[in-house]
């Protein structure tokens, strides 16, 4: 049992003032934190002191290959046209040689083209291009040249300066990746997008190496894939739109933010009502630029006729920045505080359980695996590590169980893991060791609204909860606590924290944001959570902020709203095209009753006597005609007598809510106005008078023809549903014979699986009994050799090259004090009997080393001399795998010759 204590809590007070303010961006790579001390100090405050510049800044990576396609991409942009844009080039140049791209450039277009220098100021419509041997970065609108940071071969300037790129410019950062090997530029792109900028790659069939392209766009973060000469004219409107003009975007989305959300909630069943808004304008902003769309109600309308850009957006939503050891001092720190202190007090093979939620493409949780298994390696003692990494990216997830990564990861960790934890393929590809693969479970998992592990030891959630809302964050917070044991660890993101449950969690280390649980109950907290989860999707808009005026006049218009439905809004049911009741308003008593037999809700069954045959035609008609149908006076029996109403059957317009999807009717039962009750009970006198005068007999002819003409229509109209039901089955037949076809060809292939799957178990059967005799002569092997052993009397130990022990025979325990637990233990920890020989281990050491058998005598406390035989344990496939020690027993006289 691990017997080392974890007392690590820091126990200072929380931070206040500049230390409390949240950064929403991540740290850049340690080549970019590296400008920002020593002699630089103060340029860089006065830097920062300066405004940002608000146009973009087009980043372009290419690497072999790239000429041509800089040479197509700046001819395609017209010369009477400024861009509107700066464009930074980062090629990987030759160290050794002076570039002359930029002269290359200059003939390729009509703007200033610059070879960029340390400290120069960034202007729009103008081209910098990065000098040989040098990473460059941007920083307030200023580039910045360092020396590389990695040796010639694993540099990735592209990525350095994409990643610096989106952190300065944000939503206004592009980026272009276009012809070259290797996967540089890669985690750039994810950069850029996390920030809410645009990426475009170049056409792997138009790149003469193709593998960076391919690699940006297998992130799934790549808006457009052209030609470099197609990519201008698509920058320059997507610039035109995004920046050339001021859009109301953020005011408007207000209002129709619950469709956003409903769409993207019936599509993947995940809701983004409670992520930070800043996130969805910008994303949807975005996408509506992609899409050439003018307005927010243009975008909506584009949602529900085009499922696939509801998939889009949602990919958009969802941010898959991540790295192996992302900032470093944050995993040292949990290496040496947490780590071990997951171990402490446990037994060896006992469970060590850790939860990642938002896990993205798996880096963080390999991250933590790595980690864990390099403490089991220095306690050289093994535990059962399950590590569950969790995400709603589908996509994201496939990735991280494939454990495959490009070349670039090299700069994440030291060449020593890298070596030891990954295998580089023929491809160009790491593939993460089996025995770290094992310790994840990778799933699909809303932390929202799915419920969370439990009885973890850590949780890491870092650079998740930085795009949610403080409501949401309330509710996560005390379910990580009550997810982890007494005594658990929680490990979040740079710029994110506890918030105000500082009596939930202790501060481990307030620079790594570590913390530890309290003791204390959290289900208060967590119950309350079934409040929340899943969310609801109710109309109403958030509280827009403001003063108390604002909320009084919005309850004041809400109560005068509730009151005019109260007191003059008839009685209303929302129907189907069925006329299956969805929704009802008002008291309907009167015209609608429970229909005898099963339980159902259709209007039409129950609809009173009088009203059945008008509203059966009224909303056939409506159906046909996407047309209101009114029908004056309908007679409708209530409690034996006969009311008089109006029946008006309207479609409701669509408004683009998940609703509206159907096709929807609003019938409403209006009772007349009192001039058209009086002409209703004259009638109904003169009805009762047919018999008194001549005149009578032509009012009853009119209204019999009345009721025929209804009766005709509602004939007609049954006709019209009879012809669409016999469509529909014939359609459905023609489906049923599809179907059936499918089914006996797929009883067909089953027929033949059957008949494979016999054919397998046959040789299945013969390989078993082949087995079973291997089994049988290998133990008759066994018991050959043990005997042997036993027999010759011969002292023998066989050793790995570690020098544990794998085997001994008996006689060898009269020399060296053996038991059978001493197999596995290094031979050098085992008390022996010789005297004058302690060189045992430094011999086998020896043998091992040069292959070559040793002899030596040696002599026991009992004055019996053996001859000390060490030779290399060969397998039959002539490899060694250890050493074997005979002891051969002879006499030797008191003149000392054998």
């Amino acid at each position: 049992m691990i017997e080392e204590g974890c007392d690590n809590t820091d126990n200072e007070k929380e931070p206040t003032g500049k230390e409390e303010i949240q950064r929403s961006n991540e740290e850049e790579p340690q080549a970019i934190e590296k400008i920002s001390t020593g002699e630089n100090s103060v340029l860089d405050a006065s830097l920062d002191e300066s405004p940002k510049k608000d146009f973009p800044i087009v980043g372009i990576g290419a690497s072999a290959g790239g000429l041509a396609a800089f040479e197509a991409f700046f001819s395609a942009i017209p010369s009477d046209t400024d861009p509107g844009a700066a464009f930074v080039l980062v090629q990987h140049l030759d160290p050794n040689y002076k570039s002359i791209l930029s002269d290359l450039i200059r003939s390729f277009t009509r703007m200033p083209v610059y070879e960029a220098t340390n400290w120069i100021n960034i202007e729009p419509n103008c081209v910098y291009i990065i000098p040989p041997n040098r990473d460059m970065v941007l920083r307030d609108g200023v580039l910045q040249l360092m020396e590389p940071s990695q040796p010639r071969g694993r540099r990735l300037p592209i990525d350095i300066f994409f990643s610096s790129l989106a952190q300065d410019k944000k939503e206004r950062a592009i980026g272009i990746v276009l012809s070259g090997t290797g996967s540089d530029g890669t985690k750039g792109v994810q950069a850029i997008k996390a920030e809410g900028g645009m990426v475009m790659a170049q056409a792997p069939e138009s790149s003469e190496y193709n593998n960076m392209p391919l690699s940006a766009i297998a992130t799934g973060q790549v808006d457009y894939v052209l030609k470099p000469e197609e990519m201008p004219a698509q920058l320059i409107a997507y610039i035109t739109y995004v920046f050339g003009k001021t859009h109301q975007v953020t005011s408007k989305f207000e209002g129709l933010m619950k469709n956003i959300f409903n769409f993207l909630h019936i599509k993947t069943g995940h809701d983004f009502s409670h992520y930070k808004y800043g996130t969805i304008n910008r994303r949807v902003e975005r996408r509506m630029a992609v899409r050439n769309l003018d307005s927010v109600n243009e975008y909506v309308r584009y949602l529900e006729q085009k499922p696939a850009e509801v998939e889009a957006l949602f990919h958009d939503l969802l941010i898959g920045v991540t790295s192996f050891f992302r900032n470093p001092e944050a995993y040292e720190a949990l290496q040496k505080q947490v780590i071990p202190c997951l171990f402490a007090g446990k037994y060896p093979e006992s469970s060590i359980r850790v939860w990642v939620p938002g896990c993205s493409t798996g880096e963080e949780a390999y991250s933590i695996a790595i980690l864990l298994q390099e403490q089991m390696d220095n306690l050289d003692q093994n535990f059962k590590i399950q590590i569950f990494a969790t995400d709603i990216d589908s996509k994201a997830i496939e990735k991280a169980r494939s454990g495959l990564y490009p070349a670039n990861i090299a700069a994440d960790m030291s060449s020593e893991r890298l070596k030891r934890f990954f295998t580089l393929d023929s491809d160009g590809y790491y593939h993460i060791q089996h025995n770290i693969r094992e310790m994840v479970i990778f799933s699909e998992q809303d932390i929202i609204k799915d419920p969370p592990f439990s009885k973890l030891d850590l949780i890491s959630c870092r650079n998740l909860l930085i795009y949610m809302d403080k409501e949401l964050q309330k509710k996560l917070i005390p379910l990580f606590h009550y997810a982890l044991n007494s005594g658990g660890f929680l490990f979040l993101g740079p710029s994110e924290n506890v918030g105000e449950f500082t009596n939930l969690f202790d501060t481990l280390d307030r620079k790594s944001k570590l913390y530890l649980k309290k003791g204390g109950a959290s289900s208060e907290y967590f119950l309350s959570i079934g409040t929340f989860i899943p969310p609801s999707m109710k109309s109403e808009a958030r509280k827009p902020s403001g003063n108390v005026p604002v909320e009084i006049r919005l309850k004041l218009r809400e109560l005068t709203e509730q009151a005019m439905l109260q007191y003059y809004a008839p009685a209303s049911v929302l129907i189907d095209e069925h006329g299956n009741i969805l929704y009802i308003y008002g008291r309907t008593g009167m015209y609608l009753e429970p229909a005898s037999g099963e339980v159902g809700m259709n209007i039409l069954s129950m609809a009173r006597e009088g009203l059945r045959s008008e509203l059966t035609t009224a909303l056939h008609r409506a159906v046909i005609n996407k047309a209101p149908v009114f029908h004056p006076r309908v007679r409708v029996k209530t409690n034996g007598d006969f009311t008089t109403i109006n029946l008006t059957v309207r479609p409701v317009e669509r408004n683009h809510d998940t609703a509206t999807w159907l096709n929807l009717f609003l019938v409403t039962f209006e009772e007349p106005l009192e001039s058209e009750q009086i002409e209703t009970e004259k009638a109904i006198s003169i009805d009762a008078g047919e018999n008194t005068c001549e005149t009578d007999v032509d009012v009853r002819i009119l209204k019999l023809k009345k009721k025929l003409q209804a009766k005709e229509e509602s004939l007609k109209a049954s006709n019209e549903e009879l012809a669409t039901s016999n469509e529909e089955l014939k359609s459905a037949n023609e489906e049923m014979q599809s179907v059936n076809e499918e089914l006996q060809s797929t009883n067909e292939e089953l027929e033949t699986s059957r008949e494979e799957l016999q054919s397998v178990n046959e040789e299945l059967g013969t390989v078993n009994i082949e087995l079973q005799n291997r089994v049988a002569e290998l133990s008759q092997a066994n018991n050959d050799m043990n005997n042997l052993l036993a027999g010759t009397g011969i002292g023998t130990i066989f050793v790995d090259h570690q020098l544990r022990i794998i085997r001994f025979t008996p006689p060898v325990t009269r020399l060296i004090n053996l038991i059978p637990s001493d197999i596995g233990r290094p031979v050098g920890h085992i008390v022996s009997n010789l005297l004058g020989y302690d060189r045992l281990v430094e011999d086998i050491k020896e043998v091992l080393d040069s292959l070559i058998p040793k002899d030596i005598e040696v002599q026991t406390k009992e004055n019996t001399w053996y001859l000390l035989g060490i030779r290399p344990y060969r397998t039959l496939e002539n490899t060694i795998e250890g050493a074997g020690n005979y002891f051969y027993g002879y006499y030797r006289d008191e003149t000392g010759e054998a």
